[in-house]
Parts: structure tokens; C-alpha cells; sequence
């Protein structure tokens, strides 16, 4: 650590996984633990949020301003690069730590803005709302008129318990990982508990996967456990591919090491000794933290042959995925791993009696191994007081799309959609009413208004047609056409379907199609078309039906979801597409018409010389008019026009 010399961290941070339990380390405010935890700072240390989603909103170049700034005014302080602290839009996200004062940080600071929020905090001129907040720190002074974190609405009703060092420590630190308590339930079960101990206590707890289907995490350990085979093989599935998901990827950029001590319990419970982390390749940041964390975890003993001198062996790698949908469903990843094509295959038998190379393997993605550190060390009991009497946890969700504030959040089961949406989230932008909740990826449903207040459960969900999938949630608003969000979640399984049952294969096919007569208009209309349309759309419903009954993987027979949902729940937009031949929304371009006010045209004529079929006429200086039939509904008139004179119904 560049902040004071702490040489030899190795030998005694692996020392206090060690004596954990003598109580010498307990208090964290004592000695070097304190300084590599920064619960106190001789110097100012200047944190900036350089995950994916803070790159992206610009915390590369606010580094180089901070940087420079340091240097400017011969400053002598720290630079860290964090994770993100799950408020992506905020980012990027700067916090500052003086010499005995709490942690401050600051929101949206741009590289333009670096200077004046370091100005503010270093002269002590901080003005009224500039701060985003402050976090709690024992013994520390806190900042005059700053909330503290935890009462800010996007994280006061959050239960951060795998987040919880989100944000706060450095992803390529292993040290101040262990030195928050990290690894100690990796010492506690492979020196303390068998292998079926380690299961038992999983399924004590009420642990279910995270990764959509919900099967109890204890029962699947169990079974590869007792299959015998000559190699045994644990897997985290880190192939987030769903749109509007990624926990997974903000989970290893925030918290690698938590992830890889869920992994590596997880193998010594079910007899494994080779563990895989199966990352999407086009996660270029995430896989360069797990592979550096990895290594680090090997440079400590703590993977690697006779961890802790336990007998215990464990070899744990990283292999890339080419980005496939499919390869998300467990058996097409296996045969991703083993070189082949990936396809899924007919169960039984389940991945945890024949999986990898024909040897009983287990998957689990990001999250439910994350939870696993947690277990082992408060025990089953504190993972389940928290939750609904099925589903106890908590429940990571990534919020995007409409909401006012959007990211990741971790939120304690049970609590119901319109709290995570209008508390945490608050509500819809820019005024706008909410118009539903899409949830569960492309495979998922969306929910109306009048559902959304369903606790967060799994049975709950099920009972209104619904699943948690990942926990991808997206917020839409009454401008969201929900007929062409059900064409383009079609069309994007269409795509990802991998051909290899006639169900999925050429049933996603022909409902994008009955979708796109419904979305687009053709070049000559007529009744027999509007009943071939209002026909297709029956068809659909039972063609939906055959598709989730008769395919062979999770992808194809949850691929009729999304449309579903919309007719169940949205019909009336359908018919207002089929008969009315009208997008209220505006979003389906071949249906919107064209108009012109006269009272607020004056002729400029330059609609008229941008419009691409050329379906505008009128004299200069004289109002213009749209002519219908030649009108492509294109839009550009009414971007060129400068006078609002143009409006589409």
C-alpha cells in the first residue's frame, strides 16, 4: 500500500485468517489491520470508482485531472481505484478521506469538476447539497450538514451484505479483502467442517440459486457430493448476457476475492479439486480482476496444493465464452468448456451426476457464491431471518432503463417492486408515468403498475406468471411501445436460439414474424391484411404454448415469456397495432402519420427539402403539407423543423 509502509502483509494477514478466532484481531481500529482497512489515515487518500460503468461515464479522465492536481499543489496523498458503489448513476464517483475525518464522497464528478470538489474538501468550503454523502466511521469527525450514506434513498432500504465492501476497498487488493475478514470462512470450513457439514450448513440456511430457477444451492452440492467420479468439478457461471443485467460483472469489479472464496468452500463441499470461472469474453475489465485475483489467492497458499495444510488441493482458472445466450443455460456452457459448439443437453442426468467431461460438476453463478462466505461465517441462522418463509437472502438487482436513479442494489427478500422502483430508484424521470417493470431478461416478463407491488419471492412471482431470472430490472414509461419491446426481445432469442430443437428454432422465427405484420405497414393496405394480422396473433398465443412445452432448454421454453406477458397484460395495445394501425407511443415508425400545424409553419421550406420521398409540398413561405400515402413515417421532418410545426399521432 502506498500509504505507509506495511512490508510483509503476506505472512500476517495470512496470520490473522489464522488466529481469527483468539480475538487478537477483533478490534479493527488496532494496529495494521486499521491502516490496510483505513479505518484511520495519516495522509489524504483520494478514492475514484474506476468499474466498467464509471470508466464509461468518464472517471478515466477525472483520475488524470486528480492526479494532476496532486501533483500541481505538491500534495502528498493516495490515489485508489475502487469498484463501483452501485449507484451507476452517479458515477463517476469520487470520495475523499482526510487525517481524522470521516470518508466523504461525491457524485457525478466529471473530470471539469475534479479541482473544485478537491478545492472544497481540502479548504473545508464544502458547500450546502455539493457532497453526496458521508460514511459512517467510529472515532472519526464527521462532516457539518453531510448525510451520512446509508440515509440516502438509493441506499437506505438496501441490506448490503455481499456488497458491502462495494465501492469501498480495491479490487486488486487482496490484503485489505483479508483484512475485512475475507478468507476466514475458507480457514473455518476446510479446518473445521467435513464436506457434507459444509452442504448441510447451505441447506440449513434456505440458500437457493441466484441464477433464475431457484433450486436450493445445499440439495444440488449434495448430490454431486455423494456421485462418485474420478474428478469432480465446481463452476461459476459469470456468463451474464442477459440485457439490463450486470450484477455479475459489478460483483468481480467491486469484490473479486469475495467471489473466489465462495467458489473455492463451494468445491472442498462437493470433492471438487478444479474450479472455473466461465466469463464472457467481451468483459474485458472483470477479466482482468479475476485473473489477477487469482493469482494473488495463489500467492497467499490460499489456492493451490494443501491449502492451509488442510489436505485440501484446489486449482481454479478463468475461461472465456464467445458471448452466446445459450451458453448462460448449464449444459451448452458444459459443452462450451469442453470445446465444442455450445448446445444444451436433454436431463436427465443433471450436471451434478454427469456434467464436465462426464464427471459431476456443479454450477452456480456469481451471486449465490457470493453468499456463501456470509453462511459460513454468521451461520445458516442469520442467512435466514432475513426473507419471505421460501426465499431468505437477499436479492442482487441491477435498475436501469426509466428510473431517476439507476445501478445495483442488494435488497432483502420480500420487498416488493414498487419499493425498490419509487423508494430506492424514485420513480420515473422526468415526470413521466410509470408504465411497467420488465424483469428477468429477454426471457422475462413485464410486469403492469397494479402487479408491482408483489413481494420479492420466488412462489409470490410465480403465481402472477413471473420469475426473478438474474435481476435485470427495467423501469419503462409511457413511451415505451410494449408491442415492439415484445419484437425486440424476439427478435434478440430468435437470434441467440442455437437451432438445435424444431421448437425454439423455427418457433421464435414465426412469432418475430406475426410481430413485425403487427409493427410495420405494408406499401398496400387492406381488411384481408388486418384479419391475417388479428389471425397471427391467435396463432401466436397457442404457438407460445407448443414452444415452452416441447423445447428442449430453458432459453426455448422461456422464450415465449415477454409476449406473453404483453398480450396478457397490454392487449389493448396489440389491437390499438392490428386494427387502429396507430402506435400511441411513437415508436413504431411505419405506423406513426405525419402532420403539420399550419398556424406555427411559415414556410421555411426545409422539412420539404429533407424529406427522402419527397412527400411534403407547399410554397415558400406558405404552410407546408404532409402528403399520407407517400409518408414513410421516417421522422426526419420533424427533427429538421425548427418551429414545432411537425407532429406525429
Amino acid at each position: 500500500m502506498p500509504e505507509q509502509d506495511i512490508s510483509g502483509n503476506k505472512a500476517f494477514l495470512i496470520d490473522k485468517i489464522i488466529r481469527n478466532y483468539s480475538g487478537i484481531f477483533d478490534n479493527p481500529t488496532a494496529g495494521r489491520v486499521a491502516m490496510i482497512r483505513r479505518d484511520k489515515v495519516t495522509r489524504p487518500v483520494i478514492f475514484i470508482g474506476t468499474g466498467t460503468c464509471g470508466i464509461i461515464s468518464g472517471a478515466s479522465a477525472t483520475l488524470i485531472r486528480v492526479k494532476k492536481y496532486i501533483s500541481d499543489n505538491n500534495l502528498s496523498a493516495d490515489i485508489i481505484e475502487v469498484g463501483c458503489n452501485g449507484y451507476c448513476s452517479a458515477e463517476p464517483v469520487l470520495d475523499v478521506q482526510l487525517p481524522g475525518k470521516a470518508r466523504i464522497s461525491f457524485r457525478n464528478v466529471t473530470d471539469d469538476k475534479a479541482a473544485d470538489v478537491l478545492d472544497a474538501v481540502f479548504h473545508h468550503s464544502l458547500q450546502p447539497g455539493q457532497a453526496l454523502g458521508q460514511y459512517r466511521q467510529t472515532g472519526l469527525e464527521e462532516w457539518p450538514g453531510v448525510p451520512l450514506m446509508e440515509q440516502i434513498p438509493w441506499f437506505s432500504q438496501q441490506q448490503r451484505h455481499i456488497l458491502k465492501n462495494a465501492g469501498i476497498i480495491s479490487p486488486a487488493s487482496i490484503d485489505e479483502y483479508i483484512a475485512r475478514g475475507g478468507y476466514k470462512s475458507l480457514f473455518k470450513s476446510v479446518l473445521n467442517y467435513p464436506a457434507d457439514k459444509i452442504c448441510e450448513i447451505i441447506e440449513q440456511s434456505g440458500l437457493r440459486g441466484r441464477g433464475g430457477g431457484g433450486f436450493p444451492t445445499g440439495k444440488k452440492w449434495k448430490v454431486a457430493l455423494d456421485t462418485a467420479g474420478d474428478q469432480k468439478f465446481m463452476i461459476c457461471n459469470a456468463d451474464e448476457s442477459d440485457p439490463g443485467a450486470f450484477m455479475d460483472r459489478a460483483m468481480i469489479e467491486t469484490d473479486p476475492h469475495r467471489v473466489i472464496e465462495g467458489l473455492a468452500i463451494a468445491a472442498y463441499a462437493i470433492g471438487a479439486s478444479q474450479a472455473v470461472i466461465y466469463v464472457r469474453s467481451d468483459y474485458e475489465n472483470p477479466l482482468v480482476i479475476l485473473e489477477t485475483a487469482i493469482s494473488q489467492a495463489k500467492d497467499y497458499g490460499l489456492l493451490g496444493e494443501n491449502i492451509f495444510g488442510s489436505g485440501f488441493s484446489l486449482s481454479m482458472n478463468v475461461r472465456q465464452g464467445a458471448g452466446a445466450f445459450v451458453c448462460g443455460e448449464e449444459t451448452a456452457l458444459i459443452t462450451s468448456l469442453e470445446g465444442k459448439r455450445g448446445l444444451p443437453i436433454s436431463k436427465p442426468p443433471y450436471p451434478a451426476e454427469k456434467g464436465l467431461w462426464g464427471q459431476p460438476t456443479v454450477i452456480n453463478n456469481v451471486e449465490t457464491l457470493a453468499n456463501v462466505p456470509g453462511i459460513l461465517e454468521h451461520g445458516p441462522l442469520w442467512f435466514k431471518s432475513t426473507g419471505t418463509q421460501s426465499s431468505k437472502g437477499t436479492k442482487l438487482f441491477s435498475v436501469a432503463g426509466k428510473s431517476v436513479s439507476t445501478g445495483f442494489i442488494e435488497v432483502p427478500m420480500g420487498i416488493t417492486f414498487s419499493s425498490i422502483i419509487n423508494d430506492i430508484a424514485g420513480g420515473v424521470k422526468d415526470g413521466k408515468t410509470l408504465k411497467a417493470a420488465q424483469l428477468g431478461g429477454p426471457s422475462g416478463v413485464c410486469i403492469p403498475p397494479a402487479q408491482l407491488d408483489t413481494p420479492l419471492d420466488y412462489e409470490a412471482l410465480a403465481d402472477i406468471g413471473a420469475a426473478l431470472g438474474l435481476g435485470g430490472l427495467v423501469v419503462l414509461d409511457e413511451k415505451t411501445c410494449m408491442v415492439n419491446l415484445a419484437r425486440y426481445f424476439m427478435d434478440f432469442l430468435r437470434n441467440e436460439s442455437c437451432g438445435k430443437c424444431i421448437p425454439c428454432r423455427e418457433g421464435t422465427s414465426k412469432m418475430l414474424d406475426i410481430l413485425d405484420s403487427i409493427t410495420k405497414r405494408p406499401k398496400e393496405e387492406s381488411t384481408h391484411e388486418t384479419l391475417e394480422r388479428f389471425k397471427g396473433v391467435v396463432q401466436m398465443e397457442s404457438l407460445a404454448e407448443v414452444i415452452r412445452d416441447t423445447s428442449l432448454c430453458g432459453l426455448g421454453q422461456n422464450a415465449p415469456n415477454p409476449v406473453l406477458s404483453s398480450l396478457k397484460w397490454f392487449r389493448e395495445e396489440f389491437e390499438e397495432h392490428i386494427f387502429d394501425r396507430r402506435c400511441a407511443a411513437g415508436v413504431c415508425h411505419d405506423l406513426r402519420k405525419f402532420y403539420i400545424d399550419v398556424d406555427l409553419c411559415n414556410g421555411c421550406n426545409i422539412c420539404q427539402k429533407k424529406c427522402p420521398e419527397i412527400a411534403i409540398v407547399g410554397t415558400l413561405k406558405a404552410p407546408h403539407f404532409i402528403i399520407e400515402s407517400k409518408c414513410t413515417g421516417c421522422g426526419i421532418c420533424l427533427e429538421a423543423c425548427k418551429f414545432s410545426a411537425i407532429y406525429f399521432k
